[in-house]
């Protein structure tokens, strides 16, 4: 059996498998479901889902956001981020920290995300973290081969 790829999902990545569902965005979803791949999740990116979750925009009822995050947080592991965090690259956005802290603290293997802040400094990040940066397509197609198969990790 593989080893699970430990991964931290930025909030756009998780919402899009939870409300959208479609394509890699689906694929990640099954992969958790499959315990494929172990989500990381933090107090601060957790909160950042639940506010998401709520906004108008996506007109969930309150009952609908529980069971979206029935769905997702009962196969995420739960990290505690020490104060002070760890060093990580300076971004250009201070609310991408939680998850930089979040994928050195836990150990990740990559931090999924579609935010260009992210994605821009992606090499800095794997060099001074030993984590990819990727977005979901990248990591569906090199984590996910075939969401009918069993997922496998290319080393980096």
């Amino acid at each position: 059996m593989n080893v699970p790829v430990r991964a931290v999902l930025d909030t756009n990545v998780v919402l899009s498998a939870l409300v959208f569902r479609g394509g890699a965005a689906g694929h990640l979803r099954l992969a958790w479901q499959r315990g494929q791949v172990i989500p990381l999740v933090s107090a601060v990116t957790i909160q950042e889902l639940l506010r998401v979750l709520a906004y108008p925009k996506f007109r969930l009822s309150p009952d609908e956001q529980d069971e979206l995050l029935a769905d997702y947080l009962p196969y995420a592991e739960t990290v505690r981020i020490p104060q002070p965090p760890p060093a990580v690259p300076e971004c250009r956005d201070v609310l991408d920290l939680p998850f930089m802290y979040l994928a050195v603290v836990g150990k990740a293997q990559v931090l999924v995300s579609g935010d260009q802040d992210l994605l821009a400094i992606a090499d800095e990040f794997h060099l001074a973290c030993a984590c990819s940066i990727v977005s979901l397509n990248v990591f569906s197609q090199n984590y996910i081969a075939d969401p009918t198969k069993s997922l496998h990790f290319k080393q980096r």
